[in-house]
């Protein structure tokens, strides 16, 4: 069995009961194959960025996992299915939405996955959760640059 690896991914969505269904996928990810949510972020609300419709709820998870990458990624992929994900046109919305942020300190670049997230440093949406979880793993310029992407964290 490989060693576990710290991934972490972002959770989002912006059609139906969308608090209840990132926080259902938060417990879906404890649910894999050799893997553990080890951190969750608060829940946030953003506005849509790139695209139109209703407001995002947005977190962050650490997940200490043995899974290979492009496993955890089929992975994130059924969750996505499984809780009703349609990709009618490029950032349309979604039921549910997982990004697979950082898997260790690897750096992957393939025809179906590219880590880090190659948009992750462009979204206050992942940033501030993920800073909330692991700070170290989020320069305090990074953020200040999005300041004008509004998010505000859910009591």
């Amino acid at each position: 069995m490989r060693a576990p690896v710290t991934a972490y991914v972002a959770l989002g969505a912006n059609l139906g009961d969308t608090q209840q269904a990132v926080r259902a996928a938060m417990d879906r990810l404890g649910q894999l194959p050799r893997s553990k949510v080890t951190a969750r972020s608060s829940l946030y609300r953003t506005a849509p960025v790139g695209t139109t419709g209703p407001d995002f709820i947005n977190a962050v998870v650490r997940l200490d996992t043995s899974l290979p990458a492009p496993v955890l990624l089929d992975a994130l992929l059924a969750l996505e299915q499984a809780a009703g994900r349609e990709r009618p046109w490029p950032n349309a919305p979604r039921t549910l939405d997982l990004d697979l942020l950082l898997y260790g300190d690897a750096r992957i670049a393939s025809a179906r996955l590219t880590v880090p997230h190659p948009r992750m440093n462009e979204r206050a949406f992942v940033l501030v959760p993920l800073a909330e979880i692991a700070p170290g793993r989020v320069p305090p310029q990074a953020i200040a640059a999005l300041t004008c992407q509004v998010i505000a964290r859910i009591p």
